[in-house]
């Protein structure tokens, strides 16, 4: 499972100790139909009573997802060691956060978010974060001029924006970007199609796509499939009662692509696995999203070298 590093679960803690159970689960309910329904976080997030449900119900599985789509681009660029990172839409400073977890070298931090009451959350968490990085993070309502960064990260952002706007702002931040670019959204069928789309326009501007995809192929999804996956995280007793769950975990569907610099290097292309592995007695069966398109490879267990070197792989995975 992928769970909060223990300064960010604990900052979250304070932030929320005013906050009453019953107001968190109302609230959250409210940010979620606002939120599916083409509301954005100016709407959604308008008192720091917001700020408590959304960093209780929505940051955990928002870091755990791009985390993991961090995590995925670190194993195709393992030299890419980043110095500065933007983080656009931060939110709560979530991306910022799932970033010093995958490289806590970055040196300086900028968040943009035009929500003022995500700004005073993304400062009271930075303040106990153990990186000097965070504590001193820019937090910006714009992209400061002249600026660019070795890493920029949009998390769940490209929903907010205006479909005629899409390629704009997709250009706006490849144009700022001397490193790589992380794009993370939903793991819906409109959520890919953002970030199909946001690929299309980073590949008519050269970049080479580090992930998910085995390099700069045209997508083999169509009809009713769209690329997604999936990450498993713990909830808190709060996220439990807040969302009525009777489980003490949830896993979050992803939609995201990164798109690397011609400098920097990665390692070959490789498949990538893009749906739930199937087991059964006689092997495991993986799809596969190759170079040449989408395939079905089976593993027997007969073949237990073979068997043994696949066996622990999963939905997202390089094969």
């Amino acid at each position: 499972m992928s769970g909060l590093p223990p300064a960010l679960r604990d900052a979250i803690s304070d932030f929320c100790s005013t906050a009453h159970g019953r107001d968190i689960a109302q609230r959250a309910t409210a940010q979620s139909v606002c939120y599916r329904t083409g509301g954005g976080s100016l709407r959604a997030v308008s008192d720091q009573s917001d700020v408590a449900a959304y960093l209780t119900v929505r940051l955990p599985a928002t870091y755990a997802a791009i985390h993991a789509a961090l995590n995925a681009t670190r194993t195709r660029a393992p030299a890419f060691h980043p110095q500065s990172l933007l983080d656009f839409g931060a939110g709560p400073g979530t991306a910022s956060w799932a970033a010093m977890e995958i490289w806590p070298d970055i040196e300086s931090v900028q968040m943009h978010d035009h929500n003022a009451q995500f700004a005073e959350a993304e400062r009271a968490l930075a303040a106990a974060s153990p990186h000097s990085a965070l504590r001193q993070a820019q937090i910006t309502a714009g992209i400061s001029e002249g600026y660019s960064f070795d890493l920029v990260i949009a998390g769940y952002v490209i929903s907010e924006i205006a479909e005629s706007r899409i390629t704009e702002f997709v250009a706006r931040l490849w144009s700022v970007c001397r490193g790589i670019l992380v794009i993370v959204e939903p793991g819906t069928p409109a959520g890919f199609r953002r970030v199909l789309y946001a690929r299309q326009v980073l590949l008519q501007g050269q970049a080479m796509i580090a992930a998910p995809c085995p390099g700069e192929v045209q997508c083999p999804m169509a009809g009713g499939d769209w690329c997604h996956f999936t990450v498993r995280l713990p909830r808190t007793r709060d996220h439990m009662r807040a969302k009525n769950a009777n489980v003490p975990f949830e896993d979050e569907k992803f939609s995201y692509v990164a798109a690397a610099r011609s400098g920097v290097v990665l390692t070959a292309p490789a498949p990538r696995i893009i749906a739930p592995v199937v087991t059964a007695k006689a092997g495991a069966r993986f799809r596969l999203c190759t170079e040449n398109g989408i395939s079905d490879v089976d593993i027997p267990r007969r073949d237990p070298a073979e068997y043994r070197r696949h066996r622990r792989k999963d939905w997202g995975d390089l094969f």
